[in-house]
């Protein structure tokens, strides 16, 4: 028993030992302060101001500028080439908003588009050739005639007696004669024969691109109108979609309803023109007051002039009659047919519509005049919902 007590108090001892020793090793090490290596001071950044000078600089500024000028003028005068076409295109979206009412018309009646479209392009198609063909055999015969009777009507001033004074002094007559029959009119008019077979060239070309693009944007217009929502951000689309739907409105609502007036304006011209007794002009004239009447403001009055002329030729009363019949129709157009027709789909004052129809005009010729007043109508549509809405709000 007492060996045995000796032994275990030796191994109690011994394990003491070794866990004391074990926790003041331990301690030694923690308490051991460790060497820091010393840390490499970090160079300060320098901020140089040559950098911002060279970066901009006079020379990289203006160089800069003048890579942009060439940009802009190269832009420029890229639209200015092409600019017939893109007047041609826009003419072409301009009619088929005008039309696409009788293709939405016809396609909720159960006519497939295609087919809604073919018959609206065939009908307008055979409108023109219509006109034309009775136009263009009528001014042939008036110019024949009258190269015809040129030297008699000529040879008939000099039996006035001032005329005649002055034809024999300074050879009026004599002079107009030649100017007329030696092809200088036709060389001061058109740059000779050439000149007027480019003209002419042109006004085809014209007629049938405009014709093919009407056409194309007719059938394709549901498709277009998507790729113009799709410009605008997801979170705006449904507010983009309702300007791009009330501008489509605006401009095919204009468009229809000057086809309305237009179309008024010729079958009561080619009314009157059978009861007064201008009947063998009425389908040609009624077609000329209907390409007049396309043109604002100053349209119906070239359409009188025309109009006049013929009944001038025919009987001064019946010229006399003719232009009281204008004035009156003008005066119905102007306080009755064109404010009830247009006034829920263009809603411009009265002097934005004469301003934008004369600078439309000045810019862009007669097109201009014509695309004038829905484009001033979809800019005050922008105003009123977008511009006017911001700075309310701030």
């Amino acid at each position: 028993m007492t060996g045995g007590s000796a032994r275990d108090r030796r191994r109690l001892k011994r394990l003491v030992g070794r866990v004391f020793g074990d926790a003041r090793r331990g301690a030694q090490t923690l308490l051991t302060p460790v060497p820091i290596e010393p840390i490499a001071p970090v160079p300060p950044t320098a901020v140089s101001s040559e950098s911002k000078l060279l970066k901009h600089s006079p020379f990289a500024m203006g160089f800069y500028g003048a890579i942009g000028v060439l940009v802009a003028l190269g832009l420029a005068s890229a639209v200015m080439q092409v600019q017939s076409i893109l007047i041609l295109v826009v003419l072409g979206l301009f009619l088929a908003l005008g039309l696409s009412p009788v293709v939405d018309f016809l396609a909720r009646r159960r006519v497939p588009r295609g087919l809604a479209v073919f018959i609206v392009t065939v009908s307008a198609i055979g409108i023109i050739a219509l006109g034309f063909t009775a136009l263009v055999p009528i001014l042939t015969e008036q110019a024949q005639s009258l190269v015809r009777n040129l030297p008699a009507l000529l040879d008939n001033l000099r039996q006035n007696r001032q005329i005649a004074d002055w034809d024999q002094e300074f050879k009026i007559i004599d002079r107009v004669r030649s100017f007329l029959t030696s092809g200088t009119l036709l060389q001061n008019l058109f740059g000779g024969i050439w000149g007027a077979g480019r003209i002419l060239a042109n006004v085809v070309f014209s007629v049938i691109m405009t014709l093919v693009l009407t056409i194309y944007f007719l059938a394709s217009l549901p498709s277009i109108k998507e790729i113009i929502y799709h410009l605008a951000p997801a979170s705006r689309r449904p507010r983009a979609r309702y300007l791009a739907d009330e501008i489509f409105s605006g401009v095919s609502g204009y468009i229809t309803g000057m086809f309305f007036i237009v179309t008024v304006a010729s079958v009561a011209s080619f009314i009157y023109m059978n009861i007064a007794g201008l009947g063998q002009y009425s389908l040609a004239l009624a077609f000329v007051v209907a390409l007049f009447c396309f043109i604002p403001i100053i349209g119906s009055s070239l359409a009188m002039v025309a109009v006049a002329i013929v009944a001038f030729a025919t009987s001064p009363t019946l010229g006399i009659v003719t232009i009281i019949y204008f004035l009156v129709y003008q005066q119905f157009d102007a306080y009755v047919l064109y404010p009830n027709i247009l006034k829920r789909t263009v809603k411009v004052p009265g002097v934005l519509v004469i301003l934008s129809a004369i600078i439309g005009g000045a810019l862009l010729g007669i097109i201009g005049a014509v695309i004038a007043i829905p484009t001033a109508a979809a800019i005050l549509l922008l105003y009123r919902e977008v511009v006017q809405p911001h700075l309310d709000a701030t």
